[in-house]
């Protein structure tokens, strides 16, 4: 089993009108776990495996990791009263362990979040790259950059399918690097005087490394807002993966600086009620209180739904009369997505060659685009398919359609259980 993610709902809010947490039901495997061999997770964002504190006592299995994964896995265990999963095998990148039938091996792939890594998974003679979540990045900030050789000598060996990653699969051209990123806000941020808060999405360590370069480069001292922002940092410094280049002070000093000393990183980018940056518009953060001659900057992008949240706090911050960037509205590289668009994806299939492409993650036109975009690369043979499907790779590739019944739970908080729901 690969990943075991969450979402969250607007339509669905929980008694505290915040999004509900949903997760795909797992009783088609749980029922037959004896067969389950282990589940391996390819990188610590919440859509891959934040469902696990939830899952893993139906599941009971064995779960991979990467160290830097490990590390947020059991904190988040621990934030929401679970046991962490037993055994947590950690796993370095580059490595391969055998599981069950299957050698499967920890590609290092450049991504949005420390240590994630494609799965090249070999059984029985038939060779499968999972891509999890990737892009070509030249200049990753944290990790390796993107290497050319190490997908040419995995297509050297044959690969019979290919299971991709199809997020931007309807944007042209590439995403840019976190290291255009990086520049930028150094740039943006040593121009500002006043308190300067920079709100990203928590679990990019790279981009919180970079508002630390900034930090250091504009001798500002830097406050974390946001407790998911506080487990993904301690995980990354546990880990070894991020070594800030300015102490991090605790949050409650930052009212206590002068004005031009203050930098905060803050969550909240998406309009989130009880966010950090929900409650600096709304001027009830406990630690922070920003005002006339500050600056909000939004190292993100709005997500599609959220654009009436988004607009609705960056009005209440500037009816505090603080000045706001956001990377929707510039021209600044001051956001780069971590998923491919169309240019990398046609250099992926023209490099390795596959047999077989089976687009994943998104919506059908994402799925089809990314099919279309196979297929002109001159992969003989794509397959698009929904929830349920069953997809036979290798000998004979096909689809049983509605094989698996599916279904949806979400998370009641006041009862502590997890409700199934109609989908």
């Amino acid at each position: 089993m690969v990943d075991c993610g969450i979402t969250f709902e607007q339509a669905n809010e929980d008694h505290r009108g915040r999004p509900s947490i949903q997760m795909p039901d797992p009783s088609f495997i749980s029922s037959q776990r004896d067969q389950l061999d282990g589940l391996v997770v390819t990188h610590a964002h919440e859509d891959h495996f934040g469902a696990i504190p939830y899952l893993w006592q139906e599941l009971r299995c064995p779960v991979y990791a990467t160290p830097f994964a490990a590390a947020v896995l059991r904190k988040k265990a621990a934030w929401r009263g679970a046991p962490p999963p037993e055994p947590l095998i950690e796993v370095l990148p580059g490595e391969t362990h055998t599981i069950g039938s299957f050698d499967v091996t920890w590609l290092p792939i450049t991504h949005s979040t420390p240590e994630t890594c494609a799965l090249l998974l070999e059984s029985q003679g038939t060779r499968i790259l999972h891509t999890a979540d990737w892009k070509i990045d030249a200049r990753p900030v944290i990790g390796t950059p993107w290497s050319p050789d190490t997908w040419t000598a995995l297509a050297a060996k044959g690969i019979d399918a290919v299971i991709c990653d199809s997020t931007n699969a309807t944007t042209p051209g590439r995403s840019p690097t976190e290291g255009e990123v990086g520049d930028a806000l150094v740039k943006l941020v040593t121009s500002l005087k006043g308190r300067v808060v920079v709100a990203c999405f928590a679990s990019n360590v790279a981009r919180v490394q970079s508002i630390f370069r900034a930090a250091h480069v504009s001798e500002r001292r830097v406050g974390l807002l946001g407790r998911s922002l506080d487990i993904m940092v301690r995980s990354a410094k546990h880990s070894g993966v991020f070594e800030p280049q300015v102490p991090i002070i605790d949050a409650e000093h930052l009212g206590y600086l002068p004005e031009n000393e203050v930098l905060a990183v803050a969550t909240g980018t998406q309009g989130e009620v009880g966010a950090a940056l929900h409650r600096l518009m709304m001027d009830t953060h406990p630690h922070l209180s920003l005002g006339e001659g500050d600056t909000v900057i939004f190292s993100s992008k709005t997500i599609p739904g959220n654009e009436e949240s988004v607009h609705r706090l960056i009005e209440g911050l500037k009816d505090r009369g603080v000045s706001v960037t956001h990377a929707d509205d510039v021209v600044t590289t001051l956001h780069a997505s971590g998923h491919p668009c169309q240019d990398e994806l046609r250099e992926l299939y023209e490099t390795l060659k596959p047999r077989l492409s089976i687009p994943v993650h998104g919506e059908k036109r994402h799925l089809q685009a990314n099919a279309d975009i196979a297929r002109s690369s001159g992969v003989p043979l794509t397959f698009t398919g929904n929830n349920g499907d069953l997809f036979y790779l290798s000998p004979s590739p096909g689809v049983r359609r509605k094989w698996a019944p599916v279904g949806r739970l979400q998370v009641d908080e006041r009862a502590r259980k997890l409700e199934r729901i109609a989908t």
